[in-house]
């Protein structure tokens, strides 16, 4: 049995009552139910799907494909399929029977016990998967304030970003929302290093962005790339704000008792799903991707 199947199966054990309720509900069997349209501050709108040309980025798609990314293209990739399987289970949990139990559903954190394990990578993916999904739309957050990647990962550069909108109220959504040549993808970059980062994530206008996220634009997902959750303890502030978690577990060197502390630290109420990175495949060749679910 592997580390992260252990600390599912003990978590599980150990989960009653709510947990346990939310854990029958995460089945894959589970039919999502369809999205709806949300008509709160309509006039809002257009903020989030804001296309003007000084906000539009292009991402290299081709080289994010040879790098392993989700691809756009019709070739049938076996990281797409991995990746539209754990998708999946994000929808389903964010528009379908479970979303009634879970407070802000369409918010996704994920984030991994330490640095290094591969969530922003995992994060990046499931946006791109997400994003092509005909009647989705999905904004990627750079939450991780203190190492920023998504930025660097995807190779964007744009003055603002979320730093920026925590702590200046002349600042606002438009300014750092960016729309990409990914047709259903909006990204917000972690913005400019700040002395106190970290606690801006755990400040009331954050509060306030995350919950017009979830209120306001209530059919979309939106997926923070956020810090790991040892280490960094506004990571489980903003665990508190969203309804799903996905911790991002290298097979192999994450050690079950980091996961187990990792997992105490966010809500019980939430859905939380383990994302397996480097798993070795069955047939011994390459690695791959794995989904586990376990109640928190």
């Amino acid at each position: 049995m592997s580390t992260i199947e252990k600390a599912v199966t003990k978590l599980n054990r150990d989960s009653t009552g709510q947990a346990e309720n939310n854990r029958q509900k995460n089945s894959p069997q589970m039919q999502a139910d369809e999205p709806g349209i949300s008509q709160q501050g309509a006039g809002q709108e257009q903020s989030f799907n804001q296309d003007a040309s000084s906000h539009l980025v292009q991402l290299d798609l081709a080289l994010l494909e040879k790098k392993n990314f989700v691809s756009l293209s019709k070739d049938r990739r076996l990281i797409n399929e991995e990746y539209r399987v754990i998708k999946r289970k994000l929808i389903n949990n964010a528009f379908g029977v479970l979303s009634k139990t879970l407070q802000h559903p369409n918010l996704i954190l994920v984030s991994s016990s330490r640095p290094g394990e591969g969530k922003t990578f995992s994060a990046i993916n499931l946006a791109l998967s997400i994003a092509l999904e005909q009647d989705k739309t999905v904004l990627l957050v750079d939450a991780d304030v203190l190492r920023p990647n998504v930025s660097k990962t995807l190779n964007i550069s744009h003055n603002l970003g979320l730093t920026d909108y925590l702590q200046s109220p002349d600042v606002t959504v438009p300014d750092i929302l960016l729309s990409t040549n990914v047709e259903r993808l909006k990204i917000i970059t972690a913005g400019s290093p700040h002395h106190l980062s970290t606690e801006l994530l755990a400040s009331e206008r954050m509060s306030q962005l995350v919950n017009e996220f979830a209120t306001r634009y209530s059919d979309r997902i939106v997926i923070f790339d956020a810090p790991p959750l040892l280490g960094v303890n506004e990571t489980a502030v903003m665990a508190a704000m969203c309804g799903q978690a996905v911790v991002v577990v290298e097979e192999n060197r994450t050690r079950l008792a980091e996961i187990e502390q990792s997992v105490s630290l966010l809500p019980k109420e939430m859905a939380v799903g383990f994302l397996i990175n480097k798993a070795h495949r069955n047939q011994g060749k390459g690695y791959g991707y794995g989904y586990y679910y376990g109640a928190s």
